[in-house]
């Protein structure tokens, strides 16, 4: 009754106004969580079962830097009134002691009312508040004044921060996107095979020639000077429909001979001669090309295999589209793949890695941060950090993890044994303190 009758019309207009603004703050904070979260295909199943609004959420979900900006501006503007009315409405009525009572008040008020209530609301009833809040929104963000100021102060910011990512609005991170799937899967909302797979095509555009190729001292070559059959001998043995053929050294890539082309030349008589004769002319990619270009590249150019070049153009190795396809679906196996697993589990606890298998699998085996900067494999971890060719038995300590290498194929790692030192420091602390 005291605070009432001290209550002029004024302060009475500026209280109305602060809780009319409180209403509009938590609409819009609804509009904002609940619109971001629709995609183009819900929306439209929405505007197709004929639902109120649906055609305008469409709309708005096409291009989300088009409403998110003036509705981000919005906010922003009805919160500084907010804070400068409620401001001058405690100062009038309490003094400066009531200034910072409110402030503190004002912040818990509105986080609850306006930022967490109506968002949390919006998770939970997200096709409810876009379709209630498209209308407003759509109606809002086409007020030509509010328009013509976001587009400015978005103009503003491209000067002072130059980027393409700006003028088309709000965009999310490769990161952020896969916090998402992963929150996704947890939540049961895609499957566990979805998102792996979700997560490979994220990083396949990150993902270089150099990554996926068949090292060249893995390769299977021929000489031009082999004969068909030889040849042919070859690339059947070993399972390949397609064989390099090399002229000088295996720096030398002159072509390709398919499998196919082979066959025909055999069966037509001509098995003895070149086969230089059949083959077709080779393709060569450098060994930093994305894979996702390279996958591109050769639907384009219609063809399956392509040799891999180094910065001095030697060879580097070779890939496939199979290889490429593995890197999104994992690894493909036909009754010609009869390699030993690139990596398998010890009961120790330990891991048994090939020497090429990659730092990011290797990484991502063993939930570490191992370091690739300078190499790609783990065979080359182990050159680097001892700096010459090791022998068999030889360790090396590496951020925690013991690599002991178990066989050498000449002066190539074929086998390392991982073990983590942390549970032997665990062990160790653990003794002492028992002691």
């Amino acid at each position: 009754m005291i605070v009432a009758a001290s209550l002029g019309t004024a302060d009475l207009w500026m209280l109305f106004a602060i809780g009319l603004i409180l209403v509009v703050l938590a609409f819009l904070a609804i509009a904002e969580t609940a619109i971001s979260r629709m995609n183009v295909v819900k929306a439209q199943t929405l505007a197709e079962r004929g639902r109120g609004s649906g055609r305008l959420l469409v709309r708005l979900v096409e291009h989300p830097e088009r409403f998110l900006n003036p509705v981000l501006l919005m906010v922003n503007v009805l919160q500084t009134v907010q804070a400068v009315l409620t401001g001058i409405l405690a100062d009038r009525l309490w003094g400066v002691v009531g200034v910072l009572v409110s402030i503190v008040a004002n912040v818990i008020v509105f986080f609850v009312l306006a930022e967490s209530l109506p968002k949390t609301w919006a998770l939970l009833h997200t096709e409810q508040g876009a379709l209630i809040t498209a209308r407003p929104v759509f109606a809002l963000v086409r007020f030509p004044p509010l328009a013509l100021i976001s587009r400015a102060l978005i103009g503003l910011t491209n000067v002072i921060v130059p980027g393409k990512g700006l003028r088309e609005g709000p965009f999310v991170s490769e990161q952020e996107l896969l916090g998402i799937v992963q929150h996704a899967a947890a939540d049961d909302v895609i499957e566990h095979g979805e998102r792996e797979l979700i997560e490979s095509v994220i990083e396949f555009g990150d993902t270089i020639a150099r990554e996926v190729m068949v090292p060249r001292t893995d390769m299977a070559t021929v000489t031009r000077d082999r004969s068909i059959t030889e040849a042919m001998d070859v690339a059947i043995g070993r399972g390949f429909s397609r064989v390099p053929v090399v002229g000088d050294d295996i720096d030398d890539i002159v072509g390709v001979a398919y499998t196919k082309d082979m066959m025909g030349a055999e069966r037509a008589g001509r098995g003895g001669d070149s086969v230089s004769t059949v083959m077709r002319t080779p393709q060569f990619v450098p060994e930093t090309k994305k894979a996702d270009q390279l996958l591109e590249l050769m639907q384009a150019g219609k063809f399956h295999l392509a040799i891999v070049v180094d910065e001095y153009g030697g060879t580097a190795g070779l890939v496939t589209i199979e290889d490429l396809l593995e890197e999104l679906v994992g690894d493909i196996r036909d009754e010609f793949d009869r390699e030993e697993p690139l990596h398998e589990t010890l009961a120790d606890g330990a891991v048994r890695v090939h020497g090429r298998l990659s730092m990011s699998d290797l990484n991502e085996l063993l939930d570490s941060d191992l370091p690739d900067d300078d190499w790609d494999t783990v065979g080359g971890l182990i050159f680097n950090t001892l700096g010459h060719v090791p022998s068999v038995g030889e360790t090396v300590d590496v951020d925690g993890y013991r690599f002991r290498v178990e066989r050498l194929q000449g002066r190539r790692i074929t086998r390392v044994r991982v073990t983590p030192l942390r549970d032997r420091e665990d062990d160790r602390e653990e003794q002492t303190v028992s002691q």
